[in-house]
């Protein structure tokens, strides 16, 4: 557990220097392994892994291993060779932080497949008017491309005119005709990987109003490097 540590501190290090954005790594499951996908969304979702990327090391550490694994703080302490009390102030700081930003509000995931086939459709399409309809007024779009994939925006996009028409501009430029979606889930929320032939070039999540009907938050990966296991 301290090697892991260790490496998390060396990659927050290295996100310091990140050309743009900077989002987890998609893990990337099929469509139809439904076991145990809604425990997984609301555990370790898209946006919640973004939250995550925000605490320290150790705040991480103690969030994952009491929220997610189910760790009492006497066995943390331990694992982290830190006192239960240490333990005890860092999980409360951690709960505070990702509480105050992670979404309040779960969908139905057959919902959330919906809505997601219909951005990725409007949004390859160039359909303007069906990518509107889908988009939430503050909608924010967030693009990793590491410097090394195509990204919209070196900055996160907020509203839902000025993501529109970045999609548009996309649209106008990328002939869909040579492009393949996919549905698949990361970390158990759906998503959309563009393809061209063998080749990834995309893992699309979207993160839901609180109604479920329309897109707050997109988290598009076009790293490369973060590809690799994309199939």
């Amino acid at each position: 557990m301290n090697q892991a540590l260790a490496r998390r501190a060396d990659l927050s290090r290295r996100q310091e220097t990140y050309v743009g954005p900077w989002l987890p790594e998609p893990l990337v499951t099929a469509e139809d392994d439904a076991a145990g996908a809604v425990e997984r969304a609301e555990s370790l979702s898209m946006a919640l892994l973004v939250v995550l990327e925000t605490l320290s090391p150790l705040e991480r550490a103690v969030f994952v291993l009491h929220e997610v694994f189910g760790f009492g703080h006497p066995e943390i302490a331990g694992i982290l060779g830190r006192t239960p009390a240490a333990v005890r102030q860092l999980a409360a700081r951690a709960r505070r932080h990702v509480h105050a930003r992670r979404p309040r509000h779960r969908t139905e995931p057959d919902v959330h497949a919906q809505v997601t086939e219909r951005f990725a459709v409007a949004a390859l399409g160039g359909d303007l008017q069906a990518l509107l309809e889908v988009l939430a007024p503050d909608v924010t779009l967030w693009t990793d491309g590491g410097g090394k994939g195509p990204a919209t925006s070196l900055r996160p996009v907020h509203g839902r005119d000025r993501v529109a028409a970045l999609f548009m501009s996309v649209a106008a430029t990328v002939p869909a005709e040579g492009l393949d979606i996919r549905y698949r889930r990361v970390a158990g929320d759906p998503c959309a990987l563009v393809f061209a032939g063998d080749s990834p070039l995309a893992v699309v999540v979207v993160d839901l109003t609180p109604g479920g009907d329309r897109i707050a938050g997109i988290y598009s990966v076009t790293n490369p490097d973060k590809l690799t296991g994309v199939r």
